[in-house]
């Protein structure tokens, strides 16, 4: 029997250490998160409370902005899936539906200071950015990019809620949707 190569042994072990390690720094900064509600997360802190070393996290989120966001990520995407309605206008307004609830949580506003705090990594988004691009095009006949929606149905809804206003309600909602598709008619 040959022994694995060292590079080969050294991969990533899914479920391993590495996956018992990302459990444990997510649920400290979860946990962090809700107890220090204005107060940016400290690699530090999450290390003393998920028994993780410091140096490992900072070799994999490199600063606390990334790591919370990448915290915030992981819980929209399980959260808040992607809507298949079976119509791209049903699948916006699902979405935007969504979003302007999820924001309007107790930690929706937590949410959205995190991801502007963290604007400098938008590898991160990447993940959301192909998931939004996805729905898209499961769609056919328009021309809409990911970086529409982003311009036209989420930028409103996050501006309102950064500026004091709240959400949008439905109908309002509903309006930035057919803006949307009409844009990407043209």
């Amino acid at each position: 029997m040959q022994k694995p190569k060292a590079r080969e042994a050294r991969g990533v072990r899914p479920g391993g250490r590495t996956a018992r390690n990302r459990d444990a720094v997510f649920r400290a900064v979860r946990e962090l998160m809700a107890e220090q509600a204005t107060q940016q997360v400290a690699i530090a802190d999450v290390a003393a409370r998920s028994g993780v070393h410091p140096t490992t996290i900072y070799r994999r989120w490199k600063t606390p902005e990334a790591l919370a966001l990448d915290v915030a990520m992981a819980g929209l995407s399980q959260r808040s899936p992607m809507p298949d309605t079976g119509t791209l206008r049903g699948d916006l307004l699902a979405f935007a539906t969504r979003i302007a609830a999820s924001i309007s949580r107790p930690d929706g506003l937590a949410f959205l200071r995190t991801v502007v705090a963290a604007s400098g990594e938008v590898e991160l988004l990447r993940g959301r950015r192909d998931e939004i691009q996805a729905m898209l095009d499961r769609a056919p006949k328009h021309h809409l990019r990911s970086d529409d929606v982003f311009d036209g149905l989420l930028a409103p809804i996050y501006l309102r809620v950064l500026f004091g206003f709240g959400p949008p309600k439905p109908p309002r909602l509903a309006q930035l949707v057919e803006r949307l598709i009409a844009a990407g008619d043209r």
